[in-house]
Order: structure tokens, then C-alpha cells, then sequence
């Protein structure tokens, strides 16, 4: 699906991550981990700067329009399907098939409100959740996703990834929940001290695996529902 070879990548002038070669497959379920700051979000946005035709990005600052409501934050995540004319149309007067497609994802993504309602109104799980949703409504191939379940309690946290892997054929996701990933991934990528320290298949590995290069249990943040 994509091959990097000795890339430096970084932001800026900066460089963050030097001669980096990773290989991914098509059809892989692939988790990204390693300490806070050391550059997975930047190899994340790389490879999907790499395959954005066939990707859809739910990103850890989501993108979300605070004063627009649930229906039009998902929409705009299929604007490219449509024409001018019907997408301005649809922002005044929503049309019913796409509001019948994007109330079915909230439904699986357990968003169970008013489509009208205004983003700015919803909490930090139901905002992620929406995120989700855009990403869903692109029906692309691939996910990538940069912690898209964090907000999340852990129950329903793996029941969204579990739809995320079913509606898409690859899935590749920046975690720092090293449990997640160890259950419900086929591979697992370490990033740490500027290089791809562990690139295994996930039923080889464990936690105490991981924590050779990272302090596994710093990496849980609080959760919302």
C-alpha cells in the first residue's frame, strides 16, 4: 500500500523523525505508540498526505465547526461527492437521503440526539464521536486516526473501533492505549528516541514488550463519556 524509505520528517525546519522506513500493507489493522512528543502524529500525517485520495482523517484536533449543528459537521466530510450547488443547498435545507445516512452512523457511533444540534453544545466524547462520523460519511478504504477513541470510556471505545475496522478495509491508528492495541490490532509500530524502535505483529508482543521502550502506563489520560 505504501513504502517510506529514509524520509526525514518533521515540521518546520525541524526534523523529528530522521531516515525513517516503514512499509505498510494494504488490509492491516496497524497501532502507532510510543511516548508523548516524539513524533507520531507526524508519521501519521505523512502517510496520509501519501494516500489522502483513498484516506479519511479523524485527527486529535478533530476540525469540528462549533457553531454548526451534528448533520452539517458530518456532511462536510463527503462535500467532495457532491456539487457546489447541492452542497449550499443542503447547508439551508438538508436534504433526506443524507440525513437518513449520516442519523444511521450516529446511531452506530451511540450519538443519540438531534442531528440540529450545534457542536459547541456537545461533550468531549460526543464531539469525538462526531469526528467519527465525518470520517465514516467519507467512505474511504483507509482510516487513520490520531487517539480517535480517547475520549472515550473503554467499553465503548472498542466497540467503535471494532465498527471503525468493519467499515474499512485498512485501519491505521496513533493509540496510547497499549491494551487497545495489543487486542485489537495486527500490528503494532513503536516510535521512540527519533526512530521505529518495534515493528511486530501484535500477537508476539506484550505489555512488558512495549515498556522496553516507553513507559506504558503514563500513557492513559482521563476518559468522557
Amino acid at each position: 500500500m505504501l513504502t517510506v524509505v529514509d524520509t526525514d520528517l518533521g515540521y518546520g525546519q525541524k526534523i523529528i523523525l530522521p531516515n525513517i522506513s516503514l512499509a505498510l500493507n494494504a488490509n492491516e489493522h496497524v497501532a502507532i505508540l510510543g511516548p508523548s512528543g516524539v513524533g507520531k502524529t507526524t508519521l501519521l500525517h505523512h502517510l496520509y498526505q501519501q494516500l489522502a485520495e483513498q484516506t479519511c482523517l479523524c485527527s486529535q484536533a478533530q476540525g469540528l465547526v462549533d457553531n454548526l449543528s451534528i448533520f452539517h459537521n458530518v456532511f462536510i466530510g463527503g462535500l467532495a461527492r457532491h456539487s457546489r450547488w447541492y452542497n449550499m443547498v443542503n447547508l439551508l435545507l438538508p436534504f433526506t437521503q443524507p440525513q437518513q445516512h449520516i442519523s444511521a452512523i450516529c446511531q452506530q457511533l451511540e450519538l443519540n440526539m438531534p442531528l440540529q444540534k450545534k457542536v459547541s453544545e456537545l461533550s468531549g466524547g460526543q464531539r469525538q464521536r462526531v469526528a467519527l462520523a465525518r470520517a465514516l460519511f467519507q467512505q474511504q478504504p483507509v482510516f487513520m486516526g490520531d487517539e480517535p477513541f480517547s475520549a472515550l470510556d473503554p467499553l465503548m471505545g472498542v466497540r467503535l473501533l471494532n465498527l471503525v475496522k468493519h467499515s474499512h478495509q485498512s485501519v491505521i491508528c496513533v493509540l496510547h492505549d497499549a491494551e487497545l492495541a495489543l487486542a485489537h490490532f495486527d500490528r503494532i509500530i513503536v516510535i521512540s528516541a527519533g526512530k521505529v524502535a518495534l515493528d511486530a505483529n501484535a500477537k508476539q508482543l506484550t505489555l512488558a514488550h512495549l515498556s522496553q521502550h516507553y513507559v506504558v502506563a503514563d500513557e492513559s489520560p482521563h476518559r468522557a463519556d
